[in-house]
């Protein structure tokens, strides 16, 4: 039986060097073996959140960590904003309501992501906003929303806490949460942090802290106090998913043998690119504009003259590639091409070609080899961007060992 290529926004493909990791053998969560792991774990995942802070470790999936952020800084009857622009914004719109909270949702249209400009004069009215929740990149219609922008906006406009989902992008896109003012980031570990489900990752500012002191949270299981508690031991107050955190662990220096994060949110940039210049070769429409394209996952609209649902069926079925339908009312409408944590170049040119194979087996009407050819060329052009670097780089350390 043949293996799916799956190109999903999650879960994601595993490197094998990671699953090798996470086939160790176990020990106590209250073990020495384990504080030094977990230890080490947090300093080298603190530059893919652009933090200095602590990550904290739930044994849990994203959507857990999106509730611990909510419910460890507000309490029942208090003011938020959350801002939406497709179906995971509206997941913090409905945990917030669960709980309580007069929620001021500010929703855009699917596809279309919310500007500085636009928050600002949302927020000009308001007096008493406890928090401000903003998903960085929106997984149901590949939206980046501009995360910098947008907490600029609501430091110079409230007092209010800014509170980031980042679980379909953190270890893909840019994250500064220290330098942007971002006060609770969290992500999870399926997507592009290249783990299985099971692992969420928060990290608190100090600002968030004091909050957090002063909040009364029914929460038991997600009271980030006491994950902040167990963490100052190197533990957690619960078991944690030990095998994940030494993938995690692997993970990081995956990231480190690439060249660092700022390489790794390089490629990509460079394989958000290739996707849609394909696309746009193939002339299959794109759901969002270019200036906020996620890097992580891209939202194609379906293929002229095509059943959708059908054409998905027919692609796993007959070539093993897996893509993800659209949700809500974006259901057979678009489709979603995950480009997160384990996929390279390489793997973007293999799935373009088996589209390309699928529809041509539809009669849809283009160019054969014109998506392939598009990849290519933004492909190379950005490697060639990079020898020119290189050879920069080497040509100061020459000059620097004549010296």
């Amino acid at each position: 039986m043949y293996e799916n290529i799956l190109r999903h926004p999650g879960p994601t493909p595993i490197p094998k060097k990671v699953q090798l990791a996470m086939n160790r053998d176990i020990f106590s969560h209250r073990s020495q073996e384990f504080v030094e792991l977990y230890r080490e774990t947090i300093e080298l995942v603190k530059p893919v959140f652009g933090t200095t802070q602590d990550i904290l470790l739930l044994p849990s999936g994203g959507t857990a960590a999106l509730e611990a952020a909510a419910v460890n800084t507000v309490s029942a009857g208090e003011e938020v904003v959350v801002i939406t622009v497709g179906a995971f914004g509206d997941y913090f719109v409905s945990i917030c309501e669960q709980y309580g909270f007069h929620v001021h949702k500010l929703e855009k249209e699917w596809g279309q992501a919310c500007t500085a400009e636009e928050l600002r004069a949302f927020l000009q009215p308001l007096q008493t906003i406890k928090a401000v929740f903003v998903t960085y990149n929106e997984t149901s219609t590949g939206i980046l929303n501009p995360v910098a922008e947008l907490a600029q906006v609501i430091r110079e406009e409230t007092d209010a806490l800014v509170i980031v989902d980042g679980v379909s992008c953190i270890g893909g896109a840019p994250a500064e949460m220290d330098a942007w003012g971002i006060d609770i980031l969290v992500t999870g570990s399926q997507k592009a942090m290249m783990l299985p489900p099971g692992l969420s990752l928060v990290s608190v500012s100090e600002r968030a802290w004091e909050v957090i002191e002063e909040n009364q949270t029914p929460a038991y299981y997600l009271n980030l106090q006491s994950y902040r508690s167990w963490a100052e031991k190197g533990m957690t107050p619960n078991t944690p998913a030990i095998t994940l955190i030494y993938g995690l662990h692997e993970v990081c220096k995956l990231i480190e043998q690439e060249g660092g994060f700022t390489q790794t949110v390089a490629r990509h940039d460079l394989m958000k690119n290739m996707v849609r210049n394909a696309m746009k070769a193939l002339h299959i429409e794109l759901l969002t504009e270019d200036q906020y394209a996620s890097p992580t996952i891209t939202a194609i609209k379906t293929p002229q003259g095509i059943d959708l649902s059908e054409f998905l069926t027919y692609l796993k079925q007959h070539y093993h590639l897996d893509f993800a339908g659209g949700l809500g009312h974006l259901q057979g409408k678009i489709f979603r091409f995950g480009h997160m944590g384990y996929c390279f170049p390489s793997d973007i040119l293999q799935a373009v070609s088996l589209l390309e194979a699928a529809l041509q087996d539809f009669s849809y009407d283009f160019e054969p080899g014109a998506g392939v050819l598009a990849a290519q060329e933004v492909y190379l052009a950005a490697q060639e961007v990079y020898l020119a670097a290189q050879e920069v780089y080497l040509a100061a350390q020459r000059k620097a060992l004549q010296r």
